[in-house]
């Protein structure tokens, strides 16, 4: 049995019984955690936390579909359910749980609030049971402190509006970790049971979410006697990672699909606080409370404090490790999984703080308030049209503003198809080259691109990057085929951030170049 460190058994009785011991209270003497209950003015604190996350997530958006969103439209709303089995056969296939849900929810609406609801509410179920989570192991003040931060985190308003996974990674994260925390209450099969399915989740909602689970298992072989953590901890945990496993291969078969990642080195590590919190400036401040609740966790309990500590550090350096040793990997969405933990060790911080003569609301409220402050910044920059980095309204407004009959558009990436038309639907150029739709994201195209221009005086080029990455190089090959054509640059536009989308607008013999 681990013992909270330092403590008899009086002095853990008498921790038990004081105000202000819930935190040591929730480890209990025995090792196993002991129940702190909400009181009747905040049972209802998981589910008013759910509520204004998701609120929060949901409100004042008005970006656009990202790329990746548009993946999610094409492989989940816009093809049946025959074609989303057959594009995950070539790529994403990691990816299909979270796919066959969006496609079921996709019955009901495609609007973009309506595809991004479903994160929303996955944010909603992660601050619920992130503020449970922090009241079992630091009391009812732990968590209320917890749940807020997780609510006002740039990041969670980012991919609580995002149509992918992330925001149900982190939901699975936290749920898995409070369902450990219940076996280690009492290891029942029932409960013994539960802990499996979260992980089986866990592993559904995106490969690298899994990364949390080697803290988990510290935890688990530190909380419990060595027999129950072996026999039942540990066989759950490896059931639970069967989805994950067969997930995996099929991503691994399919890696091609993340060719584009550049591999990284350990000074990637400095943008962890970003990455994690979503905001340059509230992030830093975040990591250095979240250090300090660990500490206190570790005090408390060691087994808990290495679960939040590690479910804190360890996604990125694993990532990272995978990164350098097997294939490039990290992006920083990929360590949102780590967010909950960085809201949870910070509020253990600041509700453990104790001043004189002052409730600790007044020193709590502000501190999340700030915090707040310091996000408004990037909360402000997700929310703009172009939040999510690829403004498809702006540049299907581009090309209608000044749309003539006859027109033809070609895209330098044929993917981009997909976004134009769920924004553009009937109102855009000629698509003269679409052969047909393809077995993956691409389309099929005709050859001959002179040829599918014959007859046209003026074409659009669309292409995701800069100006100059298409009108000066070669990197936009369908460019360079319009100017071989006979066709010069007229005007481009760009959405203004990076790599973002160009529309350019050609007209045979004259222009610029």
């Amino acid at each position: 049995m681990i013992a909270a460190s330092g403590e008899s058994a009086v002095t853990g009785e008498a921790a038990r019984t004081a105000d202000d011991g819930a935190a040591q209270a929730a480890t209990g003497w025995s090792g196993r955690p002991r129940r702190t209950r909400w009181t009747g003015r905040t049972r209802w604190t998981p589910l008013v936390a759910g509520v204004v996350t998701t609120g929060v997530a949901v409100s004042g958006g008005t970006a656009s579909l990202s790329g990746d969103e548009v993946a999610t439209y094409s492989a989940a709303v816009a093809r049946p359910l025959s074609g989303l089995l057959v594009l995950v056969q070539h790529v994403d296939g990691h990816f299909l749980p979270y796919y066959l849900l969006i496609h079921l929810w996709s019955f009901l609406g495609e609007a973009e609030w309506w595809l991004r609801l479903p994160s929303a509410l996955a944010a909603g179920v992660a601050a619920g049971f992130l503020a449970d989570l922090g009241r079992r192991l630091a009391g009812p003040r732990a968590g209320i402190v917890a749940a807020a931060l997780f609510a006002v985190l740039p990041s969670v308003s980012f991919h609580g509006a995002n149509a992918r996974p992330y925001a149900f990674a982190a939901a699975a994260a936290v749920v898995s970790a409070w369902a450990l925390h219940r076996v280690a209450e009492s290891p029942t099969w029932g409960r013994v049971g539960g802990y499996a399915a979260a992980v089986a989740l866990l592993g559904c909602t995106h490969l690298f979410s899994v990364l949390v689970l080697p803290a988990q298992f510290l935890a688990a072989l530190l909380a419990l006697p060595g027999r129950t953590a072996w026999t039942r901890v540990v066989p759950a945990m490896a059931a639970g990672c069967v989805p994950v496993v067969v997930l995996g291969l099929v991503g691994w078969g399919e890696r091609a699909a993340i060719s584009w990642i550049q591999p990284h080195g350990p000074e990637v590590l400095l943008k962890v606080p970003k990455h994690v919190a979503g905001s340059d400036l509230a992030g830093p401040a975040l990591f250095a409370l979240a250090v300090a609740g660990v500490l206190i966790l570790l005090r408390a309990s060691v087994p808990w404090g290495v679960l939040v500590g590690g479910w804190l550090v360890l996604p990125p350096l694993l990532l990272l490790v995978v990164d350098a040793l097997v294939t490039p990997a990290y992006v920083d969405r990929y360590v949102f999984v780590a967010a909950p933990a960085l809201a949870l060790s910070a509020g253990v911080a600041l509700a453990s703080v104790r001043l004189a003569a002052l409730p600790a609301a007044l020193v709590a409220v502000p501190s999340v308030l700030a915090v707040a402050s310091l996000g408004l910044p990037a909360q402000a920059d997700y929310r703009r049209q172009n939040g999510h980095y690829e403004d498809f309204p702006g540049a299907v407004e581009v090309i209608r503003a000044e749309l003539r009959p006859g027109d033809a558009v070609v895209y330098g990436q044929s993917r981009l198809r997909t976004g134009f038309r769920y924004y553009g639907r009937d109102g855009l150029p000629d698509d003269v080259l679409l052969a047909g739709p393809g077995p993956a994201f691409e389309y099929a195209e005709k050859p001959g691109l002179a040829d599918a221009l014959a007859g046209r005086r003026r074409v659009w080029v669309v292409w995701r990057g800069t100006k100059q990455a298409g009108l000066e190089g070669t990197k936009i090959r369908r460019v360079a085929a319009v100017r071989a054509a006979g066709y010069r640059l007229s005007t481009a536009w760009h959405s203004a951030e990076l790599p973002g989308l160009t529309v350019a607008l050609f007209e045979r013999g004259q222009g610029r170049d």
